[in-house]
């Protein structure tokens, strides 16, 4: 197995390209080596094509461990354990996401050896591109392995940091694993650097100055304590690079309309993205789609598992301020964040018309709840639902929204709303999300955004808050709620509800972009997922609990020229 790591690191300028099949594969070592400078468009061509490999685990890692996504049933592949929380160091989507992420920071690392800084503008700005680069991968797996900022950072253990290639590869012995804080101080180094090279101006699909700064603003953040022990230096410090981003012009948050298709743009084509990693067309055939991370969300055009759907958590934010009504033929959304939900509308097959049915969510059991879909009956202005033998008079709460209650068999009253039957995988309704899906064509293509405008803001907002200027955190929080919801903003801010609207806010605007988990637990909070799915619905996952970080990956360790310690076992 170490000779496997060796080749590795040694050939892994050339593994993305081979991998992504670019025109870049051919090339010569010998030429790489004697001629960085004019191989260096190349060198990170290959390093931009590794992320594209990387973000498939990414993505799944930190979006299926927090509440926006519920998946129909347990599944023998190793991403359930995400859902489960059932840990294990021999996970294949983790080693990929271990591996793909030293394989890029290898060739970031290599590509800063090779090619000596300071020859002209346009060099020292792809060098800066290599740095930020290396910095946001070692940011990304510090927090997927190592635990919160705010729990022990001097002593709790982060990621291995490897810079490239050894001089001596007869007598290799790696270093153990760095602590969070260590891990963290490469970080900002990395990027701070990337900040002072990038000069030029980039595409959202690579790094620029404004990406680095966008990301320092959310690792500042990232240490900057919980909201009843914050940091105020660090506090002072997201604010400090999220001013530099928002300041300098270079990005516009969307209008409404616009933000509404935000998964339809390419990212050079959008003013929002700050950084994105490039996906394209060609890159997909046969039945790619089903297997890339858009696949699990939704079926379109016949392609897609479709297998993972919207929360009942989630609908239920996005429909906090007013009903959001997806029917066909009454669409229209309170909250814009809504247009990246579609629910699978199934149609009678014997009338072809749309059934109407009274939906709700019921405790089956003290420890379990399930969707009810419960077909509906008029009779003049009474409304009644039935559920096999069973009928309910349907009490209205807003007539205008068709929100209604019922007082059911089992004591309960539960309130729902009346929609059309969405088809059902097993017990449950596909909401369909399309976030990670149909970027300029009907299919499941995808740039994984890496971070954009929006969460600037919000980062912004919760330093302030953390600061105790909750004006300003108003004014930030208020700049992304009302660009999704009319007339929506909060007229006032302060510590008794400032944690709670961030949060909220958060959850809302970065659904779907591997966010969630994280942004719980870095804060003190418990993870709940108390909604219909085969998951433990009522378990409390504390920010303390050891599943909250991944296990090293086994073959990782084994492979490791040197010590590599595991996390915790319980």
């Amino acid at each position: 197995m170490k000779n496997i790591f060796y080749i590795a690191v040694i050939t892994s300028l050339l593994l993305a390209c081979d991998l992504d099949r670019l025109p870049y594969g051919s090339m010569g070592t010998e030429d790489l080596i004697e001629s960085p400078n004019e191989s260096l468009e190349a060198l990170l061509n290959g390093m931009y094509a590794q992320l594209k490999v990387w973000s498939d685990p990414m993505h799944r890692a930190g979006e299926y461990a927090g509440d926006n996504m519920m998946i129909r049933g347990a599944s023998t592949d190793a991403f359930y354990e995400f859902i489960s929380f059932s840990r294990t160091p021999n996970n294949y989507r983790l080693q990929e996401f271990w591996d793909t992420g030293y394989k890029t920071i290898a060739q970031a690392s290599n590509i800063i050896k090779m090619v000596e800084e300071g020859q002209s503008a346009t060099i020292d700005n792809n060098l800066g591109e290599a740095y930020y680069v290396r910095g946001m991968i070692y940011f990304y797996l510090t927090r997927a392995y190592g635990r919160p900022y705010y729990q022990d950072p001097e002593t709790n253990l982060g990621v291995p940091i490897v810079n490239g290639t050894p001089d001596d590869m007869d007598n290799l012995d790696f270093p153990d694993r760095a602590t969070v804080q260590e891990s963290y101080e490469q970080i900002i180094s990395d990027l701070k650097k990337a900040e002072d090279l990038l000069t030029l101006d980039n595409e959202s699909i690579r790094a620029s100055k404004e990406a680095a700064q966008a990301m320092l603003s959310r690792i500042y953040l990232y240490m900057s304590g919980t909201y009843e022990t914050p940091n105020q230096e660090y506090a002072e410090k997201a604010v400090e690079y999220s001013d530099k981003v928002i300041n300098s012009g270079k990005y516009d948050l969307l209008p409404r309309e616009e933000f509404m298709k935000y998964n339809t743009y390419t990212p050079e084509n959008n003013s929002e993205t700050i950084f994105a990693i490039k996906r394209v067309a060609s890159e997909f055939s046969g039945d790619d789609h089903y297997y890339g991370v858009g696949g699990m969300y939704a079926n379109i055009g016949g392609m897609g598992w479709g297998e993972m759907y919207a929360s009942a958590k989630y609908i239920d934010l996005l429909n906090e301020s007013g009903r959001n009504d997806w029917r066909p033929d009454s669409y229209e959304l309170v909250d814009a964040r809504a247009a990246f939900i579609e629910p699978n509308y199934t149609k009678n097959e014997n009338t072809d018309d749309y059934e109407e049915v009274f939906r709700f969510v019921k405790k089956d059991g003290a420890e379990k709840l399930n969707y009810v879909q419960a077909k509906v009956e008029r009779n003049g202005s009474t409304i009644i639902c039935k559920e096999g033998d069973d009928s309910y008079t349907l009490s209205p709460v807003d007539e205008e929204q068709e929100i209604y209650t019922i007082d059911y068999k089992d004591g309960e009253r539960y309130k729902g709303v009346l929609d059309y039957r969405i088809s059902l995988n097993r017990a449950y309704p596909q909401f369909y999300i399309t976030k990670c899906s149909r970027e300029g064509e009907e299919s499941h293509l995808h740039s994984p955004v890496i971070i954009r405008l929006s969460e600037v803001y919000l980062n912004r907002a919760e330093a302030h808050a953390k600061l105790g200027s909750y004006g300003l955190a108003l004014e930030d929080l208020n700049e992304i709620r009302t660009r999704a919801i009319v007339s929506g903003g909060y007229s006032s801010l302060d510590v008794s509800n400032a944690q709670g609207r961030i949060d909220k806010e958060r959850q809302l605007e970065l659904a779907y972009q591997a966010e969630r988990s994280y942004d719980v637990f870095r804060n003190g909070e418990p993870l709940r997922r108390e909604y219909p799915g085969p998951h433990d619905q009522f378990e409390k996952i504390l920010p303390t609990d050891y599943r909250v970080v991944y296990y090293i990956p086994q073959d990782a360790i084994n492979s490791y020229p040197g010590t590599l310690t595991q996390n915790p076992t319980h």
